[in-house]
């Protein structure tokens, strides 16, 4: 039986074919709650849904681009009508750049980067709102990264995605908190997932930045950022909100 009090709350995971986004909303759904799996990949967000129900839970996939407006109204709604509000939003979704240096970021590069990254959680996070502000309140969780917190673990175009996904996270702490709304963001380590598959780190910002990706002793698994994840939206993280939490083996206290 749960423990953490997520019991019938309606909860949407972006990125949530594979990996990290995966792993929480399966660890939601083991915690009782039901599930929107947003994500462009749909044999993936079909197949994290289809684990689910055979677990008994509850689960269904929107499938899109959430960069697009049309989508993220596609996938509130379809978590209002089907779920019943939205209680938890994760705003993971989110893809890596080629680790370049400023000078090897080309247009294309920073603009897909940063509307994956960062436009994206920030158009799915305001239209949320008004809903979590019509029930009282709400529980919103950010996948931001160690790049959030340095200089020295990814590119340009990355590193400035996450610390603006931090900005993000503070500021919706202080202007929503007399509103019941909390907002906080997980900043992993290396993980185990897919995010840089097929990514051509052949720049000299990659070179340079190999010194500093050290990272203390192992890779995490998902289900260990998917566990911080969970906490955090959690009522038992009832008086945190606006704290970026590293999940990374003490990476970030080195």
């Amino acid at each position: 039986m749960s423990s953490a009090g997520l019991e019938g709350r309606g909860v949407v995971v972006t990125g949530a074919a594979s990996g990290i986004g995966r792993a929480t909303a399966l660890r939601f759904a083991e915690e009782g709650a039901k599930v929107l799996v947003a994500d462009l990949n749909r044999e993936g967000a079909e197949a994290t849904v289809e684990d689910i129900g055979k677990s008994g839970g509850v689960a269904l996939a929107v499938v899109g681009d959430l960069s697009d407006q049309a989508v993220v109204d596609r996938v509130v709604g379809r978590t209002v009508e089907a779920l019943g509000g939205v209680d938890v939003l994760v705003n993971n979704a989110g893809i890596m750049d080629r680790m370049s240096t400023l000078g090897e970021t080309d247009d294309a590069e920073w603009e897909r980067v940063l509307r994956v990254n960062l436009t994206a959680p920030f158009l799915l996070t305001r239209a949320v709102l008004p809903h979590m502000l019509a029930a009282g309140g709400g529980s919103i969780v950010f996948t931001a990264s160690e790049a959030g917190l340095r200089g020295g673990a990814a590119g340009a175009a990355y590193t400035a995605s996450k610390h603006g996904v931090v900005g993000l996270v503070k500021s919706l702490a202080v202007m929503y908190r007399e509103q019941g709304i909390r907002a906080n963001a997980i900043a992993p380590g290396g993980t185990a997932t897919h995010i840089i598959d097929g990514v051509d780190l052949s720049t000299r910002g990659a070179a340079t930045l190999r010194p500093y990706q050290a990272v203390a002793g192992r890779y995490a698994e998902p289900e260990e950022q998917a566990a911080a994840i969970v906490f955090l939206a959690s009522p038992a993280a009832s008086n945190i909100s606006g704290a970026v939490l590293p999940v990374d083996n003490g990476w970030s206290a080195a």
